[in-house]
């Protein structure tokens, strides 16, 4: 499935194309060299293949990647990438595993709410206690439990005081139909309008997360460990809108992560002009602020903490295209829980 943008497949292409100019006089990519690195990318990632084609077939990817990798870290952008634990894999390849956001057509909505003080310069909820640690749905695209379960943890911390981690796969398993299903794709209105008709979620370790579709455990569905009262939708294509809720909680996002920046990303905030507007993954806006004079989101994913910045990323925020970086301000969505700060 190709979701990359039409400039970035072209630009990829030239990128590439400069690559095959330049092989037959940089020394750093000789095969030796090459395969030095390869091997203790292996060693690393602890990664063993089942055949000699498989290793081949993976080091030519693997050799394509860090060409790329190290060819845009050279130009001095606001964000680095990496040879990580997806460097051997195809965009095409990543697109399928990992991304698994299913959009439900928007619902449109008007502000309908106010907020009340003064929304702060910078937020970020894991100083605050309301950010369980990074979590990793594995080769399973529930990208969107893992989201919508995000932002119920943190608006339960706000409230509540205690820092609780949900259960992904309660939701996996027994949120099926009318659009969720399980590894297969999913969306988190959906999940909330779960949680809230089940009565709770109960906690990650009552019934732990697999990384694959199981059977639904109902005999855990009574054992509610934390409960919403509903959710809202934050107007789309209003970033301003989006920074007064995050002021206040997490809040569940989509974004067009299918392009190579993301796939192979470090470090930095990710600009505008590296990923499109096709919402494709899952991800929760715990924060924001400024580096450098870079307005960015601060956004928890789900691949484990070795992507990204300990398994964060930021990203601009701010431009002028109403609709934010990688579509970030699109499809946002928050649950509610008790005394309701937004007049709902």
């Amino acid at each position: 499935m190709k979701t990359i943008s039409r400039l970035e497949s072209v630009w990829i292409f030239l990128v590439r194309f400069c690559f095959v100019c330049m092989m037959s006089r940089a020394s750093s990519y000789s095969s030796e060299s090459m395969i030095r690195r390869y091997d203790n990318w292996l060693e690393q990632q602890g990664k063993n293949y089942t055949s000699t084609d498989e290793w081949e077939m993976r080091f030519g990817i693997y050799q394509s990647n860090v060409q790329f990798v190290d060819y845009m870290n050279s130009q001095n952008l606001p964000f680095r990438l990496t040879d990580n634990k997806f460097a051997d894999l195809t965009n095409e390849e990543f697109n399928s595993i990992y991304l698994g956001y299913r959009s439900p057509g928007r619902l449109t909505q008007r502000r309908n709410f106010t907020l009340e003080g003064s929304i702060p310069a910078s937020m970020d909820w894991r100083r605050k206690g309301a950010v369980t640690p990074i979590k990793d749905q594995g080769k399973c695209g529930s990208c969107w439990a893992f989201s919508a379960v995000a932002a119920m943890e943190g608006i339960t911390q706000i409230r509540t005081k205690k820092l609780i981690s949900l259960s992904e796969q309660e939701i996996v398993d027994c949120d099926v139909g009318g659009g969720n299903n399980g590894c297969n794709g999913g969306f988190m209105t959906k999940a909330f309008k779960y949680i809230h008709k089940n009565g709770g979620l109960t906690t990650e370790s009552d019934y732990p997360y697999l990384g694959r579709n199981g059977v639904c455990n109902k005999s855990k569905l009574e054992h509610h460990a934390a409960s919403i009262t509903g959710y809202k939708l934050v107007s789309a294509n209003d970033e301003t809108e989006l920074q007064l809720i995050v002021a206040n909680q997490p809040v569940s996002v989509a974004v067009d992560a299918s392009g190579y920046s993301f796939q192979l990303y470090s470090e930095g905030v990710l600009f505008s002009s590296y990923c499109g507007k096709t919402l494709n993954h899952g991800v929760t806006v715990i924060g924001y602020g400024k580096d450098k004079g870079r307005k960015y989101w601060l956004v928890k994913n789900s691949w484990g903490t070795d992507w990204g910045e300990d398994g964060y990323i930021r990203i601009e925020r701010g431009i002028r295209d109403p609709s934010g970086t990688c579509g970030i301000a699109m499809e946002a969505s928050f649950p509610t829980l008790d005394r309701c700060l937004y007049n709902c």
